[in-house]
Order: C-alpha cells, then sequence, then structure tokens
C-alpha cells in the first residue's frame, strides 16, 4: 500500500508526484544535517492539477501532500516518501495533518476574504518541521479579486510552503497563476480500471461496479456514487428517458421542469442533512440556551450562515442538473457512435432499445445539433441564465434537432 494507491490510471502523473515527493525530502534532510541541496530537484512551491471531471485530480494533490508529510524509517534506507501507513502519512489522507490544509467549497465562488485567510496561513513555518501542504481544490472558483491575493503567495512563497492548485483545464486559472506552476494533466481513467478500484477499496460486487464505471465513463466519484446510491440510480434512469420525452412542445416543457425540479429536490436533501446541524452547532458554540432567544450582537453570525447556506443550495441545484445534462450528453454520444457503425463500447446499456430507435430514425447531424444544444445550455447554466429558461430552450432544441 502507498499513498498513490487510490490515483487510479495515472501511472506518469505518480511517478512524477514520487520523484518530486523524493527530492523533497532530500531537501528537507540536508537543511537539517548542513549538508548541501541537490543540484536539480524536481520539487518546486507551486503545482497546477488538471484534467477532467473524475479523473482524479485532488487525489492526486492530496495524495502528494501526504508524501511530503512521510515519516517512514524506510526513507533512510532508499525507500521512497508516500509509504501511506506512518503518522505522516495517514494523517495528512485523512485530514487531520497540522501542516496539511485541504480548501474546497460548496459555494459557486472563492471570496477575497477566504483567500486572504489562506494567504496568512501560508506564511507559518510548518508545525512538523518538513512542508507545509496547502491543497485548493476548486481554484477554478476563485474570483478574480481571490486570484490576485492568491498570486502574490505564489510568486513569493514561505520556504517550506506548497501550493497544489486543481482546476479542470489551465483555462479555468488566471494565466499569471498557471504561469508560476508546475502543470500535470491527469486523464480519464480505464472503465476497467474504475470498476476494479470499485470492488477492492469500496467492496462493490464486480458486475454492479463494471456498470457503474461503464455508464459515468470513467468518472471514479460519479461511479461509487452510483454504485451505492439508489436515488442517483432512479434520477439517471429519469434523465435517461427524456429524449422520448420530447416529441412536442409540451413535452419538451414538462421535461424541462422536471429537470429541474429534479435539482430542487437534490438541494432540498443536502440542506435537510447539513443545515440543521450547522445552525445548532453555531447557537451552541454563540451561547444560546435550548430553545431559548439567541445573545444579543448574534444576529449578523447567524445571517451570514443563512446567507451561505443559501449559496451551497444554489450550488448544489447547479451541479445536480449539470449532472443530468452529462449524462444526456452520453446518451447521444451513444446514438452517435450507432449511427456512424463505431465499435466503441456504448455507456448506457441499460436503454439499448431507445438508442437504437433513436439512431435509426434520425441522421448523425441532427445526433451532433442536439448535443451542440446541451453544451450551450451548460454554457448558459455557467453564465447564470435563469436555470429553467435554458433548460426549456434546450429541450425545445432536442426535439427540433
Amino acid at each position: 500500500m502507498s499513498v498513490w494507491d487510490d490515483l487510479v490510471g495515472q501511472e506518469k502523473v505518480s511517478a512524477q508526484l514520487a520523484a518530486a515527493a523524493r527530492d523533497a525530502d532530500a531537501l528537507v534532510t540536508a537543511a537539517a544535517s548542513d549538508a548541501s541541496l541537490p543540484e536539480a530537484s524536481k520539487m518546486t512551491h507551486a503545482w497546477l492539477f488538471t484534467g477532467p471531471p473524475g479523473s482524479g485530480r485532488s487525489t492526486a494533490a492530496r495524495a502528494f501532500a501526504a508524501a511530503l508529510q512521510c515519516v517512514s524509517p524506510d526513507r533512510a534506507l532508499g525507500g521512497a516518501p508516500g509509504c501511506g501507513f506512518c503518522d505522516g502519512c495517514h494523517t495528512a489522507l485523512v485530514g487531520t495533518h497540522a501542516d496539511v490544509e485541504i480548501v474546497r467549497t460548496d459555494l459557486l465562488s472563492i471570496g477575497v476574504k477566504e483567500t486572504r485567510d489562506l494567504v496568512r496561513r501560508s506564511q507559518l513555518s510548518p508545525a512538523g518541521g518538513r512542508w507545509q501542504a496547502i491543497v485548493l481544490e476548486d481554484a477554478d472558483r476563485l474570483t478574480e479579486g481571490a486570484g490576485n491575493v492568491l498570486l502574490k503567495a505564489v510568486e513569493e512563497p514561505a520556504p517550506r510552503t506548497v501550493w497544489l492548485l486543481c482546476a479542470p483545464s489551465l483555462e479555468d486559472v488566471l494565466p499569471t497563476i498557471r504561469s508560476r506552476c508546475r502543470h500535470l494533466t491527469l486523464r480519464t481513467p480505464p472503465v476497467d480500471a474504475v470498476a476494479d478500484v470499485l470492488v477492492r477499496r469500496d467492496g462493490i460486487e464486480p458486475d454492479v461496479a463494471a456498470a457503474a464505471a461503464r455508464a459515468t465513463q470513467g468518472h471514479i466519484g460519479r461511479a461509487r456514487r452510483l454504485a451505492t446510491d439508489e436515488r442517483a440510480r432512479e434520477r439517471r434512469a429519469a434523465v435517461l428517458k427524456l429524449p422520448l420525452r420530447v416529441g412536442d412542445i409540451g413535452g419538451c416543457l414538462k421535461a424541462a421542469q422536471e429537470l429541474i425540479d429534479a435539482a430542487a429536490e437534490d438541494a432540498k436533501q443536502v440542506a435537510e442533512e447539513v443545515d440543521a446541524k450547522e445552525t445548532e452547532d453555531l447557537k451552541a458554540a454563540l451561547g444560546a440556551a435550548q430553545g431559548g432567544r439567541m445573545p444579543r450582537g448574534t444576529a449578523g453570525v447567524m445571517k451570514e450562515l443563512e446567507d451561505r447556506q443559501k449559496r451551497r443550495r444554489t450550488r448544489t441545484q447547479r451541479d445536480s442538473l449539470d449532472l443530468a445534462l452529462v449524462d444526456l450528453t452520453g446518451f447521444y454520444r451513444d446514438v452517435l457512435a450507432l449511427q456512424f457503425g463505431s465499435r466503441l463500447a456504448v455507456a448506457n446499456t441499460e436503454v439499448q432499445d431507445a438508442l437504437e430507435r433513436i439512431a435509426r430514425s434520425t441522421s448523425p447531424e441532427s445526433t451532433l445539433r442536439r448535443i451542440e444544444a446541451i453544451a450551450a445550455c451548460r454554457e448558459a447554466l455557467d453564465s447564470n441564465v435563469a436555470p429553467l429558461l435554458a433548460v426549456e430552450a434546450m429541450t425545445v432544441a432536442l426535439r427540433a434537432g
């Protein structure tokens, strides 16, 4: 076992990070013994991990952060850092290491205030004397102002502070930031590799794991959710029926409303699971008596929490809707493969009859126009177009395509 085991289908990236971790360990050892530093080090102060959703960007960043904290005695005997067993590796992977900060957001963006707090943290020396690693899983969600705040810290990092930024693509990060980072590109993992890790790590039945991996086309997180969550399977099944329900305008509008309602229900379920506990925990921290009134001067703090929860519900709804659009794109991708007689494996085998029916009754050109309509809907949602309007325009285009 090592910290790289969960990095599925990314052998080249794992090798690069392992080499950098080895040089990082040599730098710490040399500094502690006043020895001469290595002349050519593969270690650097800022890294940018990019790749398609589900490729394991944040997994790679967290594994690297753990390897930097590795204190296994085997290192002194020539072993590579990142054993996965020692206290440094274990605490880094589970999120309790004092020198590893994992930053993720459940909101639509990361603002200036949060980024300034992060930059201040980055100026501290490592508590354990090795490296301080800051993993920013959603670097693409930095506002322009927040990106400019981060730029200064990336330009002039504190000694032994490492920034590990994750984003879908280079274009999602400010050019001034990405030019100061070492870039690693992750690929979509092979379907067989995803199925294998679901069986090995999560104990999922091989047939179920294979079906989930094939349906999500190598997206590890979505495959795990699809294999373990009955509600996720039901929602996906409903989305895959949509292409057969847009035969007239009434059907288009009804299908659009149902997609919006399903996304809203997802957001409501997350809110029910999280919001109540957050609110009660904050009230207790502020000293409110059970069932009593809030102490003076706490109204602003409670309002700030309510605003945050509202923004989180908005993002959850957007993410759920985008996931449905990804599944819909996969449906038409299978249709296109059938129309061209491609040997590419069909992902949505559970709706094979519907795929073949649409493939026979339409042309490849119309299928491409439908895929473009779904992409346009996703872009509209990213631009804050009203979700119902964007989805209605898409469903009407699916009918006309």
